[in-house]
């Protein structure tokens, strides 16, 4: 009877093996030296008003208009107001402001109204956005409120 020849097993490594350090490194490390390692720049943060021009313009958003509204409330610098022709529109002229707001880094903190589509109020924490439908628009009258508190700002002595 013959032996059968024994064949060596490959060796299964249950852990990565640990990252090797340059040799300038290891021995700046061994010294307390503190390691810099260089970072890629982030590229320049876009403007957040900007950003959203840029999304309701791509989504044909209609009278797109920008009221700053510091000084009038802390809850928001400016607030956006910009309509949509139909329910489906203005879910969709929101939908790509978040969109591109959360590309360019800015996370809304809620989004309310999409569900029916008449106004969809997006809150980017210094921008408040609203896209509505032209007869809630008309109804609510915001910028009227909005600039009439600003006219009254402007009026005081």
């Amino acid at each position: 009877m013959q032996a059968k020849p024994k064949t060596a097993k490959p060796k299964i490594r249950k852990t990565p093996p640990a990252p090797r350090k340059p040799a300038a490194a290891k021995g700046a490390a061994a010294k307390g030296a503190a390691v810099r390692r260089k970072t890629p720049a982030k590229p320049a943060a876009a403007d957040l008003r900007s950003v959203v021009v840029a999304a309701l313009e791509d989504m044909k958003a209609i009278d797109v208009k920008i009221l700053d509204v510091r000084g009038l409330t802390d809850v928001a610098d400016f607030m956006v107001i910009a309509g949509g022709t139909s329910d489906r529109h203005v879910r969709s002229v929101a939908q790509r402001v978040v969109e591109k707001a959360k590309e360019a880094g800015f996370r809304p903190h809620g989004v309310e109204g999409q569900q029916d589509g008449n106004w969809v109020l997006i809150d980017l924490s210094e921008m408040i956005v609203h896209v509505m439908l032209p007869r809630v628009r008309e109804f609510y009258g915001l910028e009227k409120l909005w600039d009439l508190a600003a006219a009254k700002r402007v009026s005081r002595p």
